[in-house]
C-alpha cells in the first residue's frame, strides 16, 4: 500500500514558512518534501526540516506527564496520569492565587510553534485567571520600532522584488541558514547579471556567494548607513524629485546630522577603511534599482531601532522605491489579515495585569517583586538556554518555591527544573493556520498523524487546565479546528472569499495588503518620515551600543546557524554532529596574543558569567570579535553553562527587545 500523503507546514520562527509534504505509512512519518506548488517553498527545505520525521519520532520524545522526584535540574521525574498532572497544577494555581494574588503567575511562550492557534492557545487561559502578562519581544521589536519611525504603518513591498534588482545587499543576515529562499532568490537574480553584496560581521556562508563582502564592527550598521548618506548628499547622487514629492525631513538630516558623519569618521566606528564606504554609496546611488534584505541580529544591540531607521533612510533619498525591484525589505506583518483576537480574548481580562519583559526573566524570578512570581508555566520555549542572562534565570528556576509547569516535546535545559512536565504534540500531530513574516502567504494544515504516546497539543491541553479550574465558558470547551475556522471566516481585505476558500481547503494562498507598499506611505504625514518629531529622537543619528561601556576587549557574536535554529533541532543527532560542538570561533591574531590553540578548551567570560568553549582558530572572524553558532542543550556541550550566560537583560532603544547580540567577553584557556 502507497503512503498517504498529507500537505503540512513548517512551524518553526523562520520567515518563509514552508509548505511540506508529508509522507506516512502505518501513522507514522517517514519522509518529509518541500512542496513543490507553494509559492514561496518551490520544492526547496533547509536541512533542518529535511529529515523533521526524525524530530516527530525522536526516542528523545516524551510521552507521558512527568512529576519530578530529584533535585531541580536534575531531570529525575516519575510518570504520572494527564488527572493527576491536571489536578496538582491547578490546585497549586488556587493556592498561590488565594495567598498571593493571580500575578504571582506567569506564562512565558515564544515560538516554538507559529500556528496561530496554537502558539496564541494560552492567552486566554492567562487573561481569564488574572496571570501577568508577558512582553514577548526577544526577537526584532526594535526592527519594527525602527520602520515605524521612519515608514508607520506602511506595509513590506513583495520580497520577490529582488528578481528585478541590479544591486542586491543582504545586509546583517545570513540567509544562508535562516531565510534560505531569499538565498536562492538572490542567486537567480545574480545569475542574471545583478551584483551581490554581504554586510555582516563576520564571513558567514552568504558571504560565500556574495560578489563582494564588507566585515564591519558589530553594532556598527548604522555608521555605515550614515557614510554612506553622507556621501551621497555630499556628491548630489539623491533622486531630487523622489525626495520632494515623498520625504519629510531630508533637509534636518543633510543640515544638523550628515556633516558629522564622513567617511572618515564612520570608518573609525564601523571598521572599514573610508575609501570603501565611498565606493558603496556611489554604486548603490548608482545602481538602477538596488535591493536591501535587512536581518534582525544587526537590531539586537542597545542600537537596533536607530539603526534600522538609518538604513531605511537609503531607499528613501536614491528614490529606489519608484523602481521595480528596488528599495529594501524587513519582512511582512501580516496581523492584519488574521485578527486574533477570537483566539487571545482580551476581553476575558478584568483588569490589565502587569507586563514582565521576557528578555528580564531572570529578574522577574530572582528579585522577588509584590506579588512575586510563584509559579512559571512555559509552552513552545526554552528559556533556561534561550532568555539573556541564563544564570539569573537558572538562580530562579532553582527557587523550591517556584512552581513551574512545561510543556514540551523534549527534555529540554528549562524542563530539568520543572515540577510538572506535560508532553506536547509536534506540529504533525495537530492542526493549525500559519501565515508567513517573509512573503505575504498563508496556510491551513491538519494533523498527518496521530499524537505520539500520551502527548497533547497546546489548545488541547488549556481546555483541560480550564475545566480544572472550574471555569464554564463555552470558549474553553471548543476545538482548535473551530477556532482555525472562526479566523478564517473572519474575512478582511487582505483575503476574499475566493482565497478564504482555498484556505479551507489547505492550500496556500497569498494575501495582499490594501495599499500599495511603494506607492503609498502609511505616516501621519503620508510621506516618508526621515524628521519624525514624535520620537525622542527627531532625526537618525549616530547611537552607540551598550557594550562600548562594559570593558572587556573582544565583541561577541552570538549567530544562527544552518543545523539548528535558537535552541531547536538538537535532538537530531546528524545535525549536532554537522556542528561538532559549541565552538568559539576567534580569528589567529587574537589567539596568538592571548597564548590559544585551536581546538583547545577556551573560557570567555564577562560580568555575568563564564562559558566553556572549544577554539575554532579561523580568517572567517576578523580581529576584535569572536563568534559562536547555535543555542546548545546542556547535555551536549562541556560546562554548565551556555552563550546566553554572557548575554544580558538589557534592552533596546525602541521596541524593548532583547540585546542578545550586544556583548563583550574576554577569553582565556580553560
Amino acid at each position: 500500500m502507497p503512503p498517504e500523503i498529507f500537505r503540512s507546514v513548517c512551524p518553526y520562527d523562520c520567515p518563509d514558512a514552508c509548505g511540506l509534504l508529508v509522507e506516512v505509512e502505518n501513522g507514522r512519518a517517514v519522509r518529509i518534501t518541500g512542496d513543490t506548488d507553494h509559492p514561496m517553498t518551490g520544492g526547496l527545505l533547509c536541512a533542518k526540516m529535511n529529515h523533521y520525521e526524525q524530530t516527530v519520532h525522536s526516542p528523545l520524545r516524551l510521552t507521558t506527564p512527568l512529576r519530578r522526584v530529584g533535585a531541580k535540574g536534575e531531570g529525575r521525574f516519575e510518570p504520572i496520569s494527564w488527572g493527576d498532572a491536571v489536578e496538582q497544577i491547578c490546585a497549586s494555581w488556587q493556592k498561590l492565587i488565594e495567598r498571593y494574588g493571580s500575578e504571582c503567575i506567569l506564562p512565558y511562550s515564544y515560538a516554538g510553534t507559529m500556528g496561530l492557534v496554537q502558539r496564541n492557545a494560552g492567552h486566554a487561559f492567562f487573561n481569564k485567571i488574572g496571570a501577568s502578562r508577558l512582553e514577548r519581544t526577544i526577537c526584532s521589536p526594535a526592527k519594527e520600532a525602527g520602520w515605524r519611525a521612519l515608514m508607520g504603518e506602511t506595509p513590506a513591498m513583495d520580497p520577490a522584488e529582488m528578481l528585478e534588482s541590479d544591486l542586491v545587499i543582504m545586509w546583517g543576515i545570513n540567509a544562508a541558514a535562516t531565510s534560505i529562499h531569499s538565498m536562492r532568490d538572490a542567486q537567480a537574480v545574480r545569475r542574471k547579471g545583478a551584483r551581490l553584496w554581504a554586510i555582516d560581521t563576520y564571513r558567514t556562508p552568504t558571504c560565500d556567494a556574495a560578489d563582494e563582502v564588507f566585515l564591519i564592527r558589530p553594532g556598527s550598521d548604522g555608521a555605515l548607513a550614515l557614510g554612506m548618506l553622507h556621501v551621497i548628499e555630499r556628491e548630489g547622487l539623491l533622486e531630487r524629485e523622489f525626495i520632494i514629492a515623498n520625504v519629510l525631513g531630508f533637509e534636518e538630516l543633510a543640515a544638523r546630522i550628515l556633516p558629522d558623519c564622513s567617511p572618515a569618521r564612520m570608518s573609525e566606528e564601523c571598521g572599514l577603511p573610508a575609501a570603501a564606504i565611498e565606493r558603496m554609496a556611489r554604486e548603490y546611488a548608482g545602481a538602477r534599482a538596488p535591493f536591501i534584505r535587512l536581518g534582525s541580529g544587526l537590531t539586537r544591540y542597545g542600537n537596533g531601532a536607530m539603526t534600522v531607521r538609518t538604513i531605511s533612510c537609503l531607499p528613501a533619498v536614491v528614490g529606489a522605491w519608484s523602481k521595480p525591484g528596488g528599495g529594501i525589505f524587513l519582512g511582512t506583518s501580516t496581523g492584519a489579515a488574521f485578527p486574533l483576537q477570537s483566539v487571545t480574548r482580551e476581553d476575558f481580562m478584568d483588569k490589565t495585569p502587569r507586563l514582565v519583559s521576557m528578555n528580564q526573566l531572570g529578574a522577574a524570578l530572582t528579585k522577588l517583586d509584590d506579588p512575586p512570581v510563584m509559579s512559571l508555566y512555559v509552552y513552545h520555549s526554552n528559556p533556561a538556554a534561550i532568555a539573556p542572562d541564563q544564570n539569573a534565570v537558572i538562580r530562579g528556576l532553582e527557587r523550591e518555591n517556584l512552581f513551574t509547569v512545561v510543556h514540551e516535546r523534549f527534555l529540554t535545559d528549562t524542563a530539568r527544573y520543572a515540577d510538572i512536565v506535560l508532553p506536547a504534540t509536534s506540529s504533525l500531530e495537530h492542526p493549525d493556520l500559519y501565515r508567513s513574516y517573509g512573503g505575504y502567504h498563508a496556510q491551513r494544515c491538519c494533523a498527518a498523524i496521530p499524537p505520539v504516546g500520551e502527548s497533547k497539543n497546546n489548545w488541547e491541553v488549556f481546555s483541560l487546565l480550564a475545566e480544572g479550574m472550574g471555569w464554564g465558558e463555552p470558549f474553553f470547551q471548543s476545538s482548535a479546528e473551530k477556532l482555525i475556522e472562526q479566523l478564517i471566516a473572519c474575512e478582511t481585505p487582505w483575503r476574499g472569499t475566493a482565497l478564504s476558500e482555498r484556505l479551507r481547503q489547505g492550500e496556500a494562498i497569498t494575501c495582499r495588503p490594501p495599499s500599495d507598499p511603494k506607492r503609498e506611505w502609511l505616516t501621519p504625514s503620508g510621506l516618508i518620515e526621515i524628521l519624525n518629531r514624535r520620537e525622542a529622537e527627531p532625526l537618525p543619528r549616530l547611537l552607540p551600543t551598550h557594550a562600548v561601556q562594559d570593558g572587556f576587549p573582544l565583541r561577541l557574536q552570538p549567530a544562527t546557524t544552518p543545523y539548528a535554529l535558537n535552541s531547536s533541532f538538537y535532538e537530531q543527532e546528524a545535525l549536532r554532529s554537522r556542528q561538532a560542538c559549541m565552538e568559539l570561533m576567534m580569528n589567529r591574531a587574537d589567539a596568538e596574543a592571548r597564548g590559544l590553540r585551536d581546538g583547545a578548551l577556551v573560557l570567555a567570560f564577562n560580568g555575568l558569567g563564564e562559558v566553556q568553549f572549544t577554539l575554532r582558530i579561523t580568517e572567517r572572524v576578523p580581529a576584535g570579535t569572536v563568534v559562536s553558532e547555535g543555542v546548545w542543550w546542556r547535555e551536549f556541550i562541556p560546562g554548565e553553562r551556555g552563550v546566553n550566560a554572557l548575554t544580558s537583560q538589557r534592552l533596546t532603544d525602541g521596541g524593548r527587545g532583547s540585546t542578545l547580540y550586544d556583548v563583550t567577553v574576554e577569553v582565556r584557556g580553560a
